[in-house]
């Protein structure tokens, strides 16, 4: 059911039965390795180049979540999500290996948030079992939107550190014999442009587009920050974050107590990750495993999970064009 312009109310019981994460190598000594089921010793994962280590990892975690939710790829109606790479390479050439229909969605390192929407969607018109997965990596990162790692190319201050790591999640509308979080509602979000151009400082490029959809989601859900536990950006990182308070507090009050990010989550402040972490991975990484398995074990009962994303390339920042954002938000509560 649409609600105001952009917020839709989920008709049919959505559970998130299921996760399965893979977490890259600096992300396994950072603050959730507790929480991952896999940590990579290595960022090539045994493979050629990180792009195909890219799409292991990505046909790893779809086949863990398969298993741990005693699933075939036939019961699988379809497989949602992207990644960061020209032509969403990882994800689709990871899909070719499940017979299962795919459908590659792109909304930079917002993916996660449009899959489990978009999956949400499918489910109250039909589908019964969709797999949501997004990932990135460090290095495919690097080579994609910035320089070669031969380079040693020093980042700015202001920079974030791309996650290596993917997050998928089993969405399905089959009851389950135990409490599971479900999506209760989600906002699609609007590309927000406040005219910043440095492609190293995309937290502050992303903060309107965060503020800007999650003040829509409450005004047109009819609640308060107060109604969830938890309000959680995709990576922002510390910046970002600040700024997204800041702005909130005009309008809610204090949220700082309740506002955080997967970027400022996932790394220790001891290692050198610039103001935390980035990427497709980072929101669904978080989200799969720390999020999740909180969620599970009644530490949290409702979040707002807003993963966010800057619209740029590698080549609209050279032609000097400045950075779109977007964030959608969806409701997962238990």
């Amino acid at each position: 059911m649409k609600k105001g312009r952009q917020t839709y109310l989920v008709d049919k019981k959505v559970y998130i039965a299921y996760t399965a994460t893979i977490a890259g190598v600096d992300e396994g000594k950072g603050r959730l390795r507790d929480f991952f089921d896999y940590v990579i010793d290595e960022s090539e994962f045994g493979c050629k180049s990180h792009e195909k280590a890219e799409i292991k990892l990505r046909k790893h975690a779809i086949e863990s979540l398969l298993k741990n939710a005693g699933k075939n790829p036939a019961d699988v109606d379809a497989i949602l999500g992207g990644d960061l790479l020209n032509q969403l390479v990882p994800s689709g050439f990871s899909a070719r290996e499940f017979d299962v229909p795919f459908c590659g969605l792109y909304s930079a390192c917002a993916t996660f948030g449009q899959s489990l929407a978009t999956g949400a969607a499918l489910l109250c018109c039909g589908a019964q079992n969709v797999v949501c997965c997004t990932s990135s990596h460090f290095a495919t990162a690097e080579r994609q939107y910035r320089f070669p790692l031969e380079l040693g190319t020093q980042p700015p201050p202001t920079a974030q550190w791309t996650v290596t790591g993917v997050g998928c999640a089993l969405l399905t509308t089959e009851r389950q014999k135990f409490k599971c979080p479900k999506v209760t509602a989600f906002t699609l979000g609007k590309v927000i442009d406040m005219g910043l151009d440095d492609p190293n400082n995309m937290g502050a490029a992303m903060a309107p587009a965060a503020y800007d959809t999650i003040s829509a989601h409450l005004r047109e859900r009819g609640v308060g920050a107060d109604y969830y536990d938890l309000i959680v950006t995709g990576d922002l990182g510390k910046l970002g974050r600040e700024l997204l308070c800041s702005m909130l507090e005009q309008e809610c009050g204090a949220v700082k107590d309740r506002v955080n990010d997967c970027g400022c989550m996932i790394f220790k402040d001891r290692q050198k990750c610039g103001l935390g972490g980035s990427g497709a991975g980072c929101s669904s990484l978080v989200f799969c495993s720390y999020l999740y398995k909180t969620m599970k074990e009644g530490g949290l009962k409702r979040i707002l999970f807003v993963p966010t994303g800057a619209m740029l390339s590698k080549d609209s920042s050279l032609q000097g064009e400045s950075i779109p954002a977007i964030a959608h938000a969806v409701a997962i509560e238990i």
